[in-house]
């Protein structure tokens, strides 16, 4: 197994312990998970994003909105970066910032999933849940 491999099991392991409502079990395996994205050296797009999301759902929002902000800097208009963000002001309670999150989610929506980028591929349920709940909170989008 790759070391992407590893740590692409940890992160499907959290996700999977967190929708079971086993925090203990995220608790164990997030430190694990975290190194071992950090030693793969330069990230990409969708370890960010898991990253990201394994930070949003331990409560580190300062770093799911730090991985949105490396994916923005990357790729401007990367929808993961707006879907990393949003859950982080949901989080805090920041319900402008996350209304603005959704339109400029929205405004990108079209161009980047023109884009075809493989990550999109991998995570197409949840950003059709995410655009689905971005027009059903702020309006407008593509049918």
């Amino acid at each position: 197994m790759t070391p992407r491999e590893q740590a692409d099991r940890l992160f499907d392991r959290i996700m999977r312990e967190h929708e079971a409502g086993n925090a203990d079990q995220v608790t164990f395996f997030t430190p694990m998970a975290i190194q071992a994205y950090e030693s793969l050296g330069s990230l990409d797009a969708d370890a960010r994003y898991h990253i990201g999301l394994i930070q949003a759902i331990t409560g580190d929002d300062g770093g799911a909105l730090a991985q949105a902000d490396s994916l923005e800097a990357e790729t401007t208009g990367h929808l993961f970066a707006y879907m990393l963000r949003a859950g982080a002001y949901q989080a805090q309670g920041e319900d402008a910032a996350v209304n603005d999150t959704y339109r400029s989610f929205l405004e990108q929506y079209d161009a980047e999933m023109a884009a075809e980028r493989p990550e999109y591929n991998a995570h197409a349920r949840t950003i059709a849940a995410f655009l689905e709940e971005a027009r059903a909170t702020v309006g407008g989008g593509t049918p």
